[in-house]
This record gives C-alpha cells, structure tokens and sequence, in this order.
C-alpha cells in the first residue's frame, strides 16, 4: 500500500510531465512540494525501487504504466471529491481543493463509484480540469492556454481556472467568470491589466496574475471535442 505522500509525488510527476517534456527533473519536483531537493530524490528513489517511475541520475524522473495509474486514480479521487462538494454539500469552489486534498487518499473504490454514479459521471470538476475515466485512461485536454498570452479582440471560451489559491477563485466568482464562460479580450494595459467583455456585455479588469490563472481555448476547439466525444 502506498503512503499519501508517494501518491501526491506521482500526482505532481503526473502534472509536471503534461507541463513539460519527461523526465521532470527532482529540482523542480522539490519546487512543486516546498520539499528540499535531497528529500525529493529520496522519493524518487523509493518510488523507482517501487518501479512506480524510471530514474535517470542527473535528468530527473518519469512515470511507468503503473506510476501513471495510480496518479490517475488519485488525480480521479481528487476531482469527483471537488465536484462532489460543491454539488452536494454546498461548498463555495474556493473552498474544495484544500478539502479533496484531504479526502483524496483515504475514500474506497465503492465511495468513489457512489459518489460518480451519484453525480451521473462528471466529465470536468468545479474548476474546468477533466476528470480521469474509471478506466484511468490518460486525461485528453481540450488545448488551452493562459488568457494573459492572448492579444486585443480575441474571442475565447474559459476552459479551466487554476484551482490552487481561493482568492483568486473568490475574486474570478465575484467578476462572473467560470469555466465555459465566453469572452472577448478588449485592452491589454501596459501597467499589468487585462479587459475582458463577457457576452453578458459586462467588462471585468483583471490583474496580470489573474489573468495568467485562466486557461481559455478558441470556442470552436471546445465545439469540436464535444463532438469528437
């Protein structure tokens, strides 16, 4: 039986591999953690002599088959938990991650088939992000990328917002703005602010940061994956 500890590590190899080429360096590993870097290749050396990852000395780490599994039942666990809580328990979307972080290492397969049955199987979570299959299958993305990258007059569709700090989450709630929200960008302000439109014809200023925590995709891109799926 692995430790809460072993599955956050392969969660966060998991993300850091679709953020970036494998194998994902220890360094960043112990970044990602607030870990020192001797305690993440500790880790990485118990998880490779678990033959949970493939560890090249110097180059980093990279999930095997089985490593990705458990990444993907854990990533799954945390999801359904957040979507959960917010549908059925009435928690605020700021709220849930910090809780399904608690949550997700200790609920049983039959919870988690009750809780997605009970939620006609969700295929995205409060914030946008894809809930894995109960065939954990690896996660297919709609591509999107962050609304500060893109220029005047582009016409978006929210795929997902960064789900890691609740003030963000409070501050994007309060402006309307969630996943599947349409917008269109009308000024980038050289002093660090993004205006956007919503179709409601309602204009949000967003700050930098916050701008850079929206993941947003072409609307057709999102058409398309729906009727792909």
């Amino acid at each position: 039986m692995l430790s809460a500890k072993m599955e956050d590590y392969l969660k966060t190899i998991y993300r850091l591999e679709r953020e970036n080429e494998p194998p994902v360096a220890t360094s960043t590993i112990a970044d990602t953690l607030d870990v020192t870097p001797p305690t993440a290749t500790s880790m990485a050396e118990t998880l490779a002599d678990r033959e949970l990852v493939e560890r090249e000395k110097y180059k980093g780490v990279t999930l095997t088959p089985e490593g990705e599994k458990v990444a993907l039942e854990v990533i799954r666990h945390h999801r359904l938990l957040e979507t959960f809580l917010t549908e059925e328990l009435g928690y605020d979307w700021s709220q849930v991650h910090e809780e399904a972080e608690i949550l997700e290492h200790h609920i049983s397969e039959e919870f988690e088939r009750r809780v997605a049955a009970a939620l006609d199987d969700p295929d995205v979570d409060p914030h946008g992000d894809p809930i894995p299959s109960d065939t954990l299958d690896p996660i297919d993305d709609i591509p999107a990328s962050a609304l500060a990258d893109h220029g005047e007059e582009s016409r978006l569709l929210v795929a997902r917002v960064r789900d890691r700090d609740p003030e963000e989450l409070t501050y994007l709630d309060g402006a309307g703005i969630r996943p599947g929200v349409e917008l269109v960008v009308e000024e980038v302000a050289p002093i660090g602010m993004v205006t956007v439109r919503l179709t409601s014809g309602e204009t949000v200023a967003l700050p930098d940061h916050i701008a850079d925590a929206i993941q947003v995709c072409n609307p057709e891109d999102a058409v398309e994956e729906v009727t792909e799926a």
